[in-house]
C-alpha cells in the first residue's frame, strides 16, 4: 500500500518525533570514519607522491580532507570518494617505499609548513603524534568505505546472550540486517519460529570468542536444549567456529556498545517494572536473583499457587525498570500482582505484608529524560507481539521517560502498548522506507491519487505552467534506481567551485566563499544533491533558490527526482529537483543551473577556473539583475520630463503615505520619510506585496517640488539634506528667514545651492551647525565596487568595506541596502549595523539632493 508519511502527517495536521530523539538510530547512521581521523592522499599533480590529510566531516562514501598544514584553513578542503581515491592509513608509504611530500602545485602549502619547519617530516612527527589514523580494513578490501552498520552482513556469526541466563552465550547467525536491525538464527535450529530480532547496539551481541575470553560458558538457551541432542548441538558449535574464522566480524561493529555499569540491587527488593511478557502495563516486581555486580533477575509477582515464575535478566541501567511509588506519583494505574486479594493495592501495605523492602531510588536509572518525545507525536515503532512487523504508531501519553504508544494498522485492535524513550524498538518516521522494509500504514491511510511534486511553486511567468498539482502522476515517468555500481557512466567526476566567478543576484559570494573547492567524484545524483544543497544554503532566500531549480529541466535528461529542503527565517521550504544520473548530461545540467541562477555558467562546473574566467564574467555586477520583485522596474534615475509646468498645474498634489523612520537623527538630519527603494534583491518573497513607493514612484510625480517642499502643512515633515541659503518661489527673503527659524527640517533642492570645492575622488565632507552632511562628486549610480570600497573606508566602518569587496556591492547595491537586509546578509549585530546604514543613508540624501531630480 502506498503510504507517504509526509501527505498523512499534513492530512492530519501531526507532528513527526524528532530524529534527534532516537540515539540509536543517529549512531547507526555515523560514518566508519571519524572527524580527525589522518589517512595519506595521492597528490593530484604527482600520483605517485602522497600527503597526509585530516577527515573533516563524511557523508556517505565521501570524505571532505584537508592537507594537514592548512590548520583551521578551509579555503582548500576536498572532496573524494572512498570507493575510486587512492587512500591509505598512515605509515604506508613508509611500509611501500613510496614518497610522502606535500603537493608540488600548493605554493601556500609549501611555504606555510617551511616557515615553521627545517622540513616535512618534522612538521609531520609533530602533526601525527597522538593523533588517530584510519583503520586500512576500510580503505582497503571488501569492507571498503562501509559504514559500520553495513559491516554486519548477511552470514556472520556472533555470540548472542541468553535472555534468563547472563553467563551462558550461544553463536548465532545473522540473516538479515535492516538498517542495524538484525535478524538472527541460533547455530544449530533451522526453524524460522525460534528466530530473534534484536538491535545491533544490544550489549547482549558479542564477537565469536568473548565467552570464552571472559570465563563464561558456551551452551544452548534452556528453553531449546531439549530440541537437539549433545552430539548436534557440539558439531553447530564447531561449524559456527569454522565459519566465523573464514569470514571474520570486524571488531568496529563493537566499537558503539554501552559501557556495563554496576547496579546497587540486592535479593528480596522490590520494585516496579514494564510486564516483559505484556508490555501493556507495569506490575510489581522482586529481585529474586543477583549473578554479578551487572547481572541481576526480577521475577513478576504472582501469588497463585504453583505458578510458573516469569523472570528476566536485567543491568543496572536495563528499561523499563522503576522504583516503587513511580505509577502512584505520575497518576499512572499499577496491576496488582495475581492473586491479591485486596481491590486496592498499597505499598506500604504489601511491603509489610510479605516483610520486604523497596529498592532505593538510587539504583535505578534517571526517569525524567524523555528524549524531547512527547504526547500525539508519530513515529514507527516494533509490533511487541510480531517482533518482524513494524507499525505506525503515536504517543498518547508521556511520563518521564516512559511512553504509552498506539499501533495503528493492526487487523485486531490492541492496547496501547508501553516502551522506554530509550528503547532500540522504536524509531523515526521514514526509518522502514529508508531502510526499504515493509511498514503496517494506518488501517485507513491518506493516499491520494495526484501527488504534489513540490511545495514550493515557481514564480508567476507571461506564460505561466501548468499547476504541478494537475498533473496526474502517471504522466511523471519512474526512473529505477541504480544499484549497481558507481562507477561508468553513472560516475561524476569532481565539480569545481570557482569562487572567483560572478555569483549572480541570488547567491551571497562570501557564503559561496566558504564552500570547498570540489566535490566528487562519486554517483551523479549524489554528488549534484550535495551541490545543490551548498548553493541552497548560500543562498541570500533559500525558497527562491529552490523555486528557481525546480524549473531546471530537459526532456532529453536521463534524470531522477530528489527532494531538496531549506530553511529561512524559521520557515521550511521542500522542493523536488530534477537531477541527471549520466555523466555525459551533468555538464548542460551544471550549465543549465547557472543560467537559472543568473550567475557565471562556469560558478560550479566540470572546468576548474584558475586565474580568468573564460566566459569573462568579472565585468558582471549584481545589479545587472537586480529588479523590483512584482514590479519589475530596474534601478534608474527618475525621468526629469514629467515635472512640466504643465503638468504641475492641471494635477492635484497628492498625500504622500507616511512611512516609519529606521534612524533618529539630529535636526537637520532628522526624518520620517524612508528613501530606501523597496524590493532590494535581499528582501523576504513572503514581504513583496508590502513594497513602498519605488525610487521612480516617489520622485516622477507630477507634484510640484515648491509643494513637497511645504510638507510639514499636509503631513510629516520630510528629511533634511543640507540648509543653504535661497527663498521658496513666490516668497520674499525676509518671508523666508522666520520658516527657516521656526523649522530646521524643511526640504531643499535649490538648484543654485552653494556646494564646498571636492577634494576627494567621489565624496566631499562640508561642515553644517551640528553634523557633517554628504556632497557627491559623482553619480553613486555609476560607482564601481571599488568606488564603494573606497567611500566605506572613508568613513568610520571602514573595518567593514572588506565585506563590501567580497559581495561585489557597486554603487546601485549600496542604495538599495537597508537595516534588515544589512544584518541578514552581512551577518552585524544591530549597533555596527545601524552605524553603517547611517552612512549609506548620507550617500542616499546626497543622492536625492544631487541627482534625483
Amino acid at each position: 500500500m502506498d503510504f507517504n508519511w509526509d501527505e498523512y502527517l499534513e492530512e492530519n495536521g501531526a507532528t513527526a518525533a524528532p530524529y534527534t530523539s532516537f540515539k540509536h538510530v543517529e549512531i547507526s547512521l555515523q560514518s566508519s570514519f571519524q572527524p580527525g581521523m589522518k589517512l595519506e592522499v595521492a597528490n593530484k599533480s604527482s600520483p605517485d607522491t602522497y600527503w597526509v590529510a585530516t577527515i573533516i566531516t563524511t557523508c556517505g562514501q565521501l570524505l571532505l580532507l584537508r592537507y594537514c598544514g592548512y590548520g583551521d584553513d578551509r579555503k582548500a578542503d576536498f572532496w573524494c570518494d572512498v570507493m575510486t581515491a587512492d587512500l591509505h592509513p598512515v605509515g604506508w608509504c613508509t611500509q611501500n617505499n613510496r614518497v610522502l611530500i606535500p603537493p608540488e602545485d600548493d605554493v601556500y602549502l609549501r611555504k606555510a609548513i617551511k616557515e615553521k619547519y627545517g622540513d616535512w617530516t618534522d612538521f609531520l612527527v609533530q602533526d601525527l603524534t597522538g593523533s588517530r589514523t584510519a583503520p586500512a580494513s576500510l580503505l582497503e578490501g571488501p569492507l571498503r568505505g562501509k559504514n559500520t552498520v553495513d559491516l554486519v552482513e548477511e552470514g556472520c556469526v556472533l555470540e548472542l546472550q541468553s535472555v534468563c541466563e547472563p553467563r551462558c552465550y550461544w553463536p548465532a547467525r545473522v540473516l538479515q540486517n535492516v538498517g542495524g536491525r538484525l535478524r538472527v538464527r541460533y547455530a544449530g535450529l533451522d526453524d524460522q519460529s525460534h528466530d530473534a530480532w534484536i538491535f545491533y547496539l544490544d550489549t547482549r551481541l558479542r564477537p565469536i570468542g568473548w565467552a570464552l575470553e571472559n570465563n563464561l560458558s558456551l551452551q544452548p538457551p534452556k528453553e531449546l536444549s531439549d530440541i537437539k541432542t549433545a552430539g548436534q548441538w557440539q558439531e553447530a558449535l564447531d561449524s559456527s567456529k569454522a565459519e566465523s574464522q573464514n569470514r571474520p566480524l570486524p571488531l568496529e561493529v563493537f566499537k558503539d556498545h554501552a559501557d556495563l555499569h554496576k547496579h546497587s540491587f540486592k535479593a528480596g527488593m522490590k520494585l516496579e517494572m514494564v510486564s516483559p511478557q505484556e508490555p501493556i502495563h507495569i506490575c510489581p516486581v522482586s529481585v529474586t536473583k543477583v549473578y554479578s555486580e551487572h547481572y541481576f533477575q526480577v521475577t513478576v509477582d504472582d501469588l497463585t499457587a504453583e505458578a510458573p515464575p516469569n523472570s528476566v535478566v536485567c543491568r543496572a541501567d536495563s528499561l523499563g525498570i522503576l522504583p516503587v511509588q513511580w505509577c502512584l506519583k505520575n497518576g499512572v494505574g499499577l496491576e496488582r500482582p495475581r492473586g491479591f486479594q485486596s481491590q486496592d493495592f498499597d505499598w506500604a501495605d504489601y511491603l509489610k505484608h510479605s516483610g520486604t523492602e523497596a529498592a532505593p531510588d538510587a539504583c535505578f536509572p534517571d526517569t525524567s529524560q524523555s528524549r524531547d518525545l512527547c504526547k500525539e507525536m508519530w513515529l514507527e515503532a516494533v509490533n511487541p507481539w510480531r517482533p518482524e512487523e513494524i507499525c505506525v504508531a503515536r504517543i498518547t501519553q508521556v511520563k518521564g521517560r516512559i511512553l504509552w504508544l498506539r499501533l495503528e494498522g493492526l487487523a485486531k485492535s490492541v492496547p496501547e502498548c508501553i516502551v522506554d524513550a530509550e528503547s532500540m524498538a522504536i524509531f523515526p518516521v521514514g526509518w522502514c522506507e529508508a531502510n526499504g522494509y515493509p511498514l503496517t500504514p494506518p488501517i485507513k491511510p491518506v493516499c491520494q491519487t495526484q501527488r504534489k511534486v513540490a511545495v514550493v511553486q515557481p514564480e508567476k511567468q507571461v506564460t505561466p505552467p501548468p499547476s504541478v498539482d494537475n498533473v496526474p502522476i502517471n504522466l511523471c515517468q519512474p526512473v529505477a534506481m541504480d544499484t549497481g555500481s558507481v562507477n561508468g557512466r553513472y560516475s561524476c567526476p569532481q565539480i569545481f567551485v570557482n569562487h572567483r566567478c560572478f555569483s549572480g543576484p541570488y547567491l551571497n559570494k562570501g557564503r559561496i566563499a566558504e564552500l570547498p573547492q570540489a566535490v566528487g567524484p562519486g554517483k551523479c545524483t549524489l554528488v549534484l544533491k550535495e551541490v545543490l544543497s551548498m548553493l541552497i544554503n548560500a543562498a541570500y532566500k533559500p525558497g527562491r533558490v529552490l523555486r528557481e531549480l525546480q524549473m531546471v529541466e530537459d526532456p532529453q535528461w536521463n534524470f531522477q527526482e530528489e527532494t531538496l529542503k531549506a530553511k529561512y527565517k524559521g520557515k521550511s521550504y521542500r522542493s523536488t529537483i530534477r537531477i541527471v544520473r549520466v555523466v555525459e548530461q551533468v555538464a548542460d545540467f551544471c550549465r543549465k543551473v547557472c543560467v537559472k541562477l543568473q550567475c557565471c555558467p562556469n560558478l560550479f562546473s566540470l572546468t576548474q577556473v584558475t586565474d580568468k574566467c573564460p566566459e569573462n564574467c568579472s565585468v558582471q555586477t549584481k545589479t545587472k539583475y537586480t529588479y523590483y520583485y512584482g514590479k519589475k522596474k530596474r534601478v534608474g534615475r527618475p525621468c526629469l520630463g514629467e515635472n512640466s509646468p504643465e503638468s504641475e498645474m492641471t494635477k492635484p498634489a497628492r498625500r504622500r503615505k507616511k512611512r516609519k523612520s529606521i534612524f533618529v537623527q539630529k535636526k537637520r538630519r532628522s526624518s520620517t520619510v524612508d528613501y530606501t527603494p523597496a524590493g532590494s534583491p535581499q528582501d523576504s518573497d513572503e514581504d513583496e506585496d508590502d513594497e513602498g513607493p519605488s525610487l521612480s514612484d516617489e520622485y516622477t510625480s507630477s507634484e510640484p517640488r515648491e509643494e513637497r517642499r511645504e510638507a510639514p502643512s499636509r503631513g510629516r515633515p520630510r528629511r533634511a539634506v543640507t540648509q543653504h541659503r535661497g527663498t521658496f518661489p513666490g516668497q520674499t527673503p525676509s518671508e523666508d528667514r522666520p520658516s527657516r527659524r521656526r523649522s530646521t527640517r524643511t526640504l531643499s533642492y535649490n538648484e543654485t545651492a552653494e556646494y564646498p570645492p571636492a577634494k576627494r575622488p567621489h565624496t566631499e565632507v562640508g561642515m553644517c551647525e551640528e553634523e557633517e552632511s554628504l556632497v557627491l562628486e559623482t553619480n553613486p549610480l555609476e560607482w564601481s565596487v571599488s568606488d564603494v570600497v573606497d567611500f566605506i573606508k572613508s568613513t568610520d566602518c571602514a573595518a567593514l568595506s572588506k565585506i563590501f569587496q567580497e559581495q561585489d556591492i557597486d554603487g546601485q547595491a549600496l542604495l538599495l541596502l537597508t537595516l534588515p537586509t544589512v544584518q541578514e546578509c552581512m551577518d552585524l549585530k544591530l549597533g555596527p549595523a545601524i552605524k553603517l546604514c547611517h552612512q549609506i543613508e548620507r550617500v542616499k540624501v546626497a543622492f536625492y539632493a544631487q541627482y534625483a531630480k
